[in-house]
């Protein structure tokens, strides 16, 4: 049995490799990142939560930064957008993706060959 905890760090696991993805398309703020994993990704329901912290995370690691923006009424935003460390861990997500799906493929290459699955003996 998994505890719940797990689960849910699992689930984010690919977030950052999302959150960059997205900034690939120009910058944008939080609640835009957010609205373009809702669309990309149509099983995604998580709340900003997750998001905004991994965009604190991200930038802690130097892989994004932002100018403020001030120009609407209303508090200011950060208009996130991709460095060039972004850029090398986003080749690192695409590597890292490319071998789990190896795995995967391998899982389910071997799980078609099952003659009887989930029968028991």
């Amino acid at each position: 049995m998994q505890k719940k905890g797990v689960r849910k760090k699992q689930e984010y696991r690919h977030l950052p490799a999302f959150i960059l993805l997205v900034l690939t398309q120009g910058p944008a703020h939080g609640g835009a990142v957010h609205a373009a994993l809702s669309k990309k990704l149509p099983a995604y329901n998580a709340d900003t939560g997750p998001v905004y912290r991994t965009l604190l995370e991200t930038e802690q690691n130097g892989e994004i930064a932002f100018p403020w923006d001030t120009s609407s009424s209303g508090p200011a935003r950060k208009i996130y957008q991709l460095t060039p460390a972004g850029w090398e861990k986003l080749a690192y997500w695409k590597k890292d993706i490319e071998g789990r799906l190896e795995y995967l493929n391998i899982f389910l290459k071997s799980y078609k060959k099952i003659k009887n699955p989930g029968k028991k003996s």
